[in-house]
């Protein structure tokens, strides 16, 4: 993970995995609402019961995640779709500010998928941090999905 800063709206950091799946699986996974609800889960105890997509360049996906009685809803619109190598989408939540945006490098390495996400602009360090923690946890998941 790497971390940069000048002010709290230029935050962004970048999480970097190899995952034992073909680029394709890996791309077509964030694309599937049905695989998304498998593996979009930021923290131990939540879920993402609801998620809704439309994978195209403007298209918008929606994504309600659960943890206990508390519901955080999320989406954001597809600015980039290249297929088996990038994807790259605004990110709406209470915990982010307007222009977040996460973007996916995928690129094949010893028969599976080296990953590189990167997500800018946060309101401080502190969402910063929980985001990279749940980002981990969302890789982490992604993994155990694909395996």
């Amino acid at each position: 993970m790497t971390a940069t800063a000048t002010n709290p709206e230029d935050l962004s950091l970048t999480i970097e995995r190899v995952i034992a799946a073909p680029p394709e699986a890996v791309f077509n996974a964030w694309l599937d609402p049905v695989m998304l609800a498998k593996f979009m889960h930021p923290a131990p105890d939540m879920v993402a019961p609801e998620i809704s997509n439309d994978p195209r360049i403007g298209g918008r996906f929606d994504i309600l995640m659960r943890h206990g009685e508390a519901e955080i809803p999320h989406h954001g619109n597809y600015t980039a779709i290249n297929p088996h190598s990038r994807i790259a989408f605004t990110w709406v939540s209470p915990y982010s500010p307007e222009g977040s945006e996460v973007t996916l490098v995928l690129r094949p390495q010893n028969g599976g998928t080296h990953i590189t996400l990167t997500h800018v602009k946060f309101f401080g360090e502190d969402e910063r941090n929980s985001h990279e923690g749940g980002w981990g946890r969302i890789l982490e998941a992604l993994t155990e999905t694909l395996a």
